[in-house]
């Protein structure tokens, strides 16, 4: 049992790496006043379109300990995910299992782990995209990474492929230094690849442009501009983060719970229009486009063919 907390504190880094992390930091829980200003002004300029919910739980990622009393320490984990490997319109993330649960599982692991080793109880309160908790903010505060101009993190020796989590904990462990490091210099090799100008300025999006936005978030039906947009994808768009040199030279170690699906990899916009509902939830069982719906999938397939009919 580790006997000091710089010692408790680097038994739970090995252990997150042992589990399949990449990266593993951590951060005192003070409010990121800088962040959260950043993320006011996205709301006031409406670039999150008709995302309401991140309009809610301000004050909760303004104070997070909101979420969990007495609060001390964020620590932050980085899960990396494989390149993709299709030729269909499907971004590279929701050809695999889906993040949400594996992350989880895995914080889980780590938290068990915590409280096993640790000479007090520890509470603790588990994050993977979906509680108001500014990630990309703690991530970079806890030294794993530093956003690029494409908003994504990107992890030094991983580049952006990697998905977030964060344990938020009862006890006060020394935090990490944020990284002194610029990922991007003069590169503008994502805002290049954009097709549909979505990033405005350099660490800037305007999701009401983003393919990811339209094809994922986006409730209702398309006008027919919007169905323009999407530029012929199914689900997502990976076009940032393809273009982006980090990618290219990372290490091609990832998570080996993260097997793509090779039926989904492929798949067609014309098959997706064939499919009863049945077929929807068992093909894509256990992975991100299962919460999408048949519907709106369905309807990214239509824009996808009317594009195609247009060529």
């Amino acid at each position: 049992m580790p006997e000091t907390p710089s010692g408790l504190k680097e038994a739970i880094r090995r252990k997150a790496l042992d589990l399949g992390f990449c990266a593993a930091g951590f951060a005192a829980a003070k409010p990121l006043s800088g962040a959260l200003e950043e993320y006011r002004q996205m709301l006031a300029e409406g670039r999150h379109g008709e995302m309401g919910y991140l309009e809610t739980g301000l004050e909760a990622r303004a104070n997070p300990e909101l979420l969990l009393p007495d609060l001390k320490t964020v620590l932050s984990v980085a899960l990396p995910w494989p390149a993709p490997a299709t030729a269909g319109g499907i971004s590279g993330y929701a050809v695999i299992p889906d993040y949400h649960r594996v992350v989880g599982e895995l914080l889980t692991a780590l938290l068990d782990f915590i409280r096993s080793i640790s000479e007090r109880p520890v509470n603790a309160r588990a994050c993977v995209d979906s509680s108001p908790v500014l990630e990309k903010a703690w991530a970079e505060a806890a030294g794993i990474g530093r956003a690029g101009r494409n908003t994504l993190l990107i992890a030094p020796g991983h580049g952006s492929r990697v998905f977030l989590g964060e344990l938020l904990l009862d006890i006060e462990l020394e935090p990490d230094a944020p990284l002194d490091w610029n990922p991007c210099g003069d590169c503008t090799a994502c805002l290049d690849a954009c097709p549909t100008g979505a990033l405005a300025a350099p660490g800037k999006l305007d999701a009401q442009r983003c393919i990811s936005y339209l094809t994922i978030e986006l409730k209702r039906d398309f006008t027919e501009e919007e169905a323009a947009t999407t530029d012929g994808w199914l689900y997502g768009c990976d076009r940032c983060i393809d273009a982006c040199p980090h990618n290219a030279s990372a290490e091609p170690t990832t998570y080996p719970g993260f097997e793509p699906k090779d039926e989904l990899a492929n798949l067609s916009a014309a098959e997706i229009l064939a499919l009863t509902g049945s077929q929807f939830r068992k093909l894509f069982a256990g992975t991100p486009p299962l919460r999408l719906g048949l519907k709106r999938l369905k309807r990214n397939a239509r824009a996808a063919l009317e594009r195609t009919n247009k060529q």
